[in-house]
């Protein structure tokens, strides 16, 4: 398909359509995740300017420098680009220590609401309240499709290429879908080492981008079909999965399940962290 074709699909894309329908399903959430200041907010900007095909660029969220202010998404934003399709702006991280993917397990499950401050925490019992009111009111109508926003001036090393190979294996587990990778700044860093490593992890559609900004927003076939082919995929994506018979809810109980169970080992694991320092303090006192 060329950019107009795929734009028109993305367009006309309805989960109604699927084999068996919608399975209860009312939209598409593209939940992008990613370190802190490595495209996020640039790529939901490209994706607006694309999809809404107008000729001013806007900067529909500000994006923030690793550098410099660090993360400017504090709180889960979501953002439509179609009838169906909404895509999700959620919190950056720094660090993936274990509480801290947990909380990104609950941006990703939607148990914290859109339009929520995502504050970090390493509370086992604020975490599992969370998870209680959550199923006050649960939200298992989304559709969910991860994708991982990763900036090609960063290179992956020890231990972040073990954690986020477990992030990506856990995304499966929840939402039954691999992330997309999508590599960020293709022009300059290190793509091709991304590309393999990523690979190497089980990632199977990687695409790497170079997004419109407010000081580069030219349109151009390449750019827009790199955005477009990213949409496009996780459709792709979505109608497969919808011809497996999936079931809502039952998905909803199985991602619940699977973050119950982390939280509490994330939980047991610092309490075992503690006691190991107590303990060599106390032999240093004696």
């Amino acid at each position: 398909m060329d950019n107009a074709e795929l734009r028109q699909y993305i367009l006309n894309f309805s989960l109604d359509d699927g084999p068996h329908g919608n399975l209860g399903y009312n939209r598409v959430l593209l939940q992008l995740f990613g370190l802190t200041g490595h495209g996020k907010s640039s790529f939901i900007n490209s994706c607006k300017y694309i999809i809404d095909d107008g000729e001013e660029f806007i900067e529909h969220v500000e994006p923030g420098h690793i550098r410099t202010e660090g993360a400017k998404t504090m709180i889960r934003k979501a953002y439509k680009l179609t009838e169906n399709i909404t895509i999700v702006d959620n919190r950056g991280f720094s660090t993936m220590d274990s509480f801290q993917r947990a909380e990104i397990y609950a941006q990703l499950g939607n148990f914290i609401p859109v339009g929520e401050e995502v504050t970090w925490t390493d509370n086992y019992i604020a975490m599992m309240k969370r998870l209680v009111d959550a199923d006050l009111n649960p939200n298992t109508s989304d559709f969910i499709v991860p994708i991982l926003i990763y900036s090609a001036d960063y290179d992956l090393k020890d231990p972040q290429r073990e954690e986020l190979k477990t992030f990506l294996e856990n995304c499966v587990i929840m939402t039954g879908i691999f992330p997309i990778v999508v590599i960020s700044k293709k022009d300059s860093g290190f793509v091709k080492h991304l590309k393999e490593e990523f690979n190497n992890m089980g990632s199977k559609v990687i695409i790497p981008i170079e997004n419109y900004t407010k000081e580069d927003h030219d349109k151009t076939q390449g750019k827009t079909e790199e955005i477009l082919t990213i949409i496009h995929k996780a459709l792709e994506e979505v109608t497969s999965r919808l011809g497996q018979e999936r079931n809502s809810q039952r998905d909803g109980r199985q991602c619940r399940k699977f973050l119950l169970e982390y939280i509490y080992k994330a939980d047991q694991k610092k309490k075992e962290e503690q006691w190991k320092i107590e303990e060599a303090r106390r032999r240093l006192e004696k």
